[in-house]
């Protein structure tokens, strides 16, 4: 194996909860680092897809996820350095709140987790609407509860003015010895809009413009910009091994032309997914579901990742021709991978919140209907019922779920691609022919044949044309 390295500056933006603003201060903090002339590479603990989108908003280059359950210590950390290769400094977004992860019973998967794994230093993001001096006995407990984190100061957000700001300080500096680095006021103007997933993704454009802009202004009269990149440029070096087989070790001739479905539909892939796909010689082709009237041309392959099509269902509906095109590529056999707003995409319809139905490709025998709570949160073990494009019978793979809707399946337990090791008897998904299509989001890092596994199977369907 090789040795990679890095030295680059580094910093963790965590939250005590889910809630507190982290995306915002992060984005913020990275709109204000650029603003400075520095390159920021930005990451996002966990496998959200929305914040990361913001991130990349504010930063100008691609953020990167960072899951320290999905992914081993050792992929997950050579990614890291991969993908920080050419910063002046990273910045990493933590997920919920510091300490949550995959169980109760440790630290696996969480912010903290992937802090400690990357040895860089943490700053805490408390909401201090309704509280004084108890933020101090917060701040306490998370440095006591892992006193092996590097928790290097915090920042308060929804600060009620400058006497509000300096009760908190007054508690929490001497009871912990952090230091408060920031303290923003309410401000609805930089307020990212939600709906039932979370933040509305950056495809939609919720920061562009004049509320990055201004968001970026904020950021840089309430915190402390200096010490917090003082405090990232105390991170060490940082080595890891390569693992072998992940990346090829030479460059690889272009095998196949893989259409990826990408527009404000359908937006949530890893960056390092479709790094992996063209790693292994794959061309990624962008085509939009919305808006075009055709698959390109020439397509050895189709993906189609999650995103918001219950949000654009009368749209996508309504673009029939779009509609055969998936529907006639499927049916020739063409390898198609679909996650979680793919799969609902590939079903008969999408019923709205509302009931109403819309129709869709009609590749899956099923129909996706919306539900008023969340149907499906958290991660996955999935084990493959057959040989499909990415996994062969009996093998297993880590993956991650969080959709409302629910298929409605019309199509027999033969036909589903896996079993799920968290619910004992569900089957999820579809697999028939070179079809895959499920809720689960997959992260190639997770198993290395998962990339060359796909590129290999639409080449191999070319060839065979």
């Amino acid at each position: 194996m090789s040795t990679m390295e890095t030295a680059i500056p580094r910093i963790v933006i965590a939250g005590v909860t889910s809630g507190v603003g982290k995306t915002t201060i992060a984005a913020g903090v990275i709109g204000a680092l650029r603003a400075r002339g520095l390159r920021v590479q930005p990451f996002k603990c966990g496998p959200d897809y929305i914040d990361p989108s913001h991130l990349s908003r504010a930063a100008g280059v691609p953020a990167r996820n960072l899951d320290s359950w999905m992914l081993s210590e050792p992929v997950m950390r050579e990614l890291f350095v991969r993908g920080a290769q050419g910063a002046d400094v990273v910045v990493i977004e933590g997920m919920m709140g510091l300490f949550d992860g995959r169980s109760g019973a440790s630290d696996a998967g969480s912010t903290a987790h992937i802090a400690k794994l990357l040895d860089a230093p943490v700053v805490l993001v408390m909401d201090v609407g309704k509280v004084a001096r108890s933020a101090a006995a917060v701040a306490l407990g998370f440095q006591h509860f892992d006193p092996s984190l590097a928790l290097a100061g915090v920042v308060l957000n929804n600060i009620g003015g400058a006497r509000h700001r300096e009760m908190i300080e007054e508690a929490l500096t001497p009871a912990t010895g952090l230091p408060v680095l920031g303290a923003l006021p309410r401000d609805d103007a930089i307020a990212i809009e939600e709906r039932h997933l979370g933040l509305v993704p950056d495809a939609e454009g919720p920061l562009a413009g004049d509320q990055m802009r201004r968001l970026v202004e904020v950021i840089g009269e309430h915190v402390d910009i200096d010490t917090l990149l003082a405090v990232a440029r105390k991170a060490g070096p940082l080595r890891v091994q390569a693992n072998d087989g992940l990346f090829p070790g030479q460059s690889q001739p272009r095998f196949a032309r893989i259409a990826v479905a990408q527009d404000r539909a359908f937006s949530f892939y890893y960056q390092e997914n479709m790094e992996l796909l063209e790693a292994w010689g794959a061309e990624i082709v962008p085509f939009s579901p919305l808006t075009e009237n055709a698959l390109p041309q020439h397509i050895h392959g189709i993906y189609i990742g999650g995103g918001f099509p219950e949000v654009y269902a009368r749209e996508l509906s309504e673009n029939l021709s779009m509609r055969r095109s998936v529907a006639e590529a499927a049916c020739s056999g063409i390898p198609v991978l679909a996650e979680c707003g793919g799969l609902m995409y590939l079903a008969r319809s999408i019923i709205d919140f509302e009931g109403r139905r819309h129709e869709m490709v009609g590749t899956v025998p099923g129909d996706c209907i919306m539900e008023r709570r969340r149907v499906g949160l958290g991660y996955l073990t999935a084990t493959a019922r057959k040989d499909t494009v990415l996994l062969r019978s009996g093998e297993s793979i880590r993956a991650h779920e969080f959709h409302w809707s629910r298929l409605d399946a019309a199509f027999p337990a033969e036909q589903a691609a896996f079993d799920i090791a968290e619910y004992p008897g569900r089957a999820e998904g579809y697999a028939a022919g070179n079809v895959l299509a499920s809720y689960a989001h997959v992260h190639f890092g997770a198993r290395p044949d998962l990339a060359p596994r796909f590129v290999d199977a639409c080449a191999t369907w070319a060839n065979n044309r």
